[in-house]
């Protein structure tokens, strides 16, 4: 089943033009066919189609269902961009397929990218979600200081901390991380935290972990460490 993301359908209507288009010249859809839509918000829009205009094709909406997350708890996952961009693109794909609720891109002291457009980002998550079969997008951020980051992050919220240096205590992240509950996945950059952020991130609740024992890139980290909190929840019998 092809779903359409419609973000405001059930208010105006109308398929948005990129999909419209996809819908129209691509499916060749035509008036009286129906399709499924998603709003990003956790619903699914049944819809049936009404005209075939591919710059925005009206719909009417047969009915609304709710399609909330499967997993129980929020998932956070913040990573320090890499300098090449098609890596972090790749990623965001990858974890939105998995299933986080928010991804925060955070600029660190040795990161190599300083700037990232978050606008390209949200298509590819789109993308990822109609693809997934998914009704909810995540959270985009824009990048953000990892201090201010850091603050943003609600009380609660358990938060860890990916990190490579064996003078700092570490845990197993799966057998640390408790399934029910908001989470927060912390990736640094290429050339990893420095002494004074490693400082800070500690005094701020977050726990210094280990993905296991082999070394990981900053996108693939960021893979396992989403992975393992769906992991530890379907283990425990509750997420699915």
């Amino acid at each position: 089943m092809i779903r359409f993301y419609a973000p405001d359908a059930a208010d105006t209507g109308r398929l948005p033009e990129s999909d419209s288009g996809h819908a129209v010249r691509v499916l060749r859809l035509r008036a009286g066919d129906e399709l499924q839509a998603v709003d990003g918000r956790g619903h699914v829009l049944t819809c049936r189609l009404a005209d075939e205009n591919p710059r925005g094709a009206a719909v009417d909406i047969v009915g609304i269902a709710d399609e909330p997350p499967v997993w129980v708890g929020s998932l956070t996952v913040m990573v320090a961009p890499t300098k090449q961009m098609e890596r972090m693109e790749w990623m965001l794909e990858k974890l939105v397929e998995i299933g986080i609720d928010r991804f925060v891109p955070v600029r660190c002291a040795r990161s190599e990218r300083k700037e990232i457009k978050t606008e390209r980002l949200t298509r590819i998550a789109v993308s990822a979600m109609k693809q997934s079969l998914k009704a909810t997008l995540p959270v985009i951020d824009d990048m953000t200081p990892l201090a201010k980051a850091v603050a943003t992050l609600a009380d609660g919220c358990q938060k860890f901390v990916g990190y490579c240096d064996d003078a700092i205590e570490r845990r197993l992240l799966a057998r640390t991380l408790q399934s029910c509950r908001d989470t927060a996945i912390l990736i640094g950059p290429e050339g990893d935290f420095t002494p004074d952020e490693i400082a800070m991130l500690i005094n701020s609740g977050f726990v210094p972990v280990t993905l296991g024992d082999n070394r990981l890139r900053t996108e693939t980290a960021a893979l396992v460490g989403a992975d393992t909190f769906h992991i530890v929840g379907q283990l425990a019998g509750i997420n699915s």
